[in-house]
């Protein structure tokens, strides 16, 4: 499909771009996506939760009173899950929540992800950009000129660009991130999803070469 090229001062440059039908122009696969974005979800948590339990609080070690004659219920310990200050029953212990997924179903969450934007009519490409100066002011006119300030924007660059990074990572809802570092749920999670034209080239060398990104 061909898909119109944008400067960076909001103009169609005349120039298109064929995207390809294989990447970009799939039925979306919605149980491949959910799966892909449950497990990113789950492998962002730490797993360091922990409470005490009953041998690990600290204290309890004389018997709070005597075991019969007081007219109340027997109890060997203050540190019993029943006291205030006593342990947890069944508290959360430290584990691991990694979820690994077939390459192939990331890949074609992946795809799913990007075929969504293009039928929502959320993805832009815009001509190649950069600073020689890390400017926040010149990354937010761009922004304006494309529509998409104060929106939640994905910019997906073909590498590594250390000036675009730091031009645009103060900026709210907006994340940067090279096309092929992009998850599932990165490519979702925006209102627009915007890609410089050597992100398309790099993109389309990713599923060729089947290299993935984190779930």
């Amino acid at each position: 499909m061909k898909f119109d090229i944008y400067n960076t001062d909001g103009t169609v440059s005349g120039d298109k771009i064929d995207l390809s039908d294989d990447i970009f122009g799939i039925e979306p696969n919605d149980h491949a996506i959910y799966l892909s974005v449950k497990a990113y979800l789950a492998n962002q948590r730490q797993g360091t939760h922990k409470a005490k339990e009953r041998s690990e609080v600290r204290g309890g070690g004389r018997k709070p009173w005597r075991q019969k004659g007081r007219g109340t219920a027997r109890a060997g310990t203050t540190r019993s899950p029943l006291w205030v200050g006593g342990g947890t029953i069944f508290g959360p212990r430290p584990r691991n929540y990694r979820q690994e997924l077939p390459k192939k179903l990331k890949r074609l969450a992946r795809k799913s992800a990007l075929s969504h934007k293009v039928k929502d009519e959320q993805l832009m490409i815009v001509q190649d950009f950069s600073f020689e100066a890390p400017k926040t002011k010149e990354f937010s006119k761009i922004l304006q000129a494309l529509k998409a300030e104060g929106k939640r924007v994905l910019l997906l660059t073909g590498t590594t660009d250390t000036m675009v990074y730091k031009a645009g990572r103060n900026i709210p809802k907006v994340k940067i991130l090279e096309a092929n570092k992009a998850s599932t749920y990165d490519i979702l999670n925006n209102q627009v999803l915007i890609l410089q034209k050597s992100a398309v080239e790099e993109l389309g060398k990713t599923f060729a070469d089947n290299r993935e990104a984190v779930n």
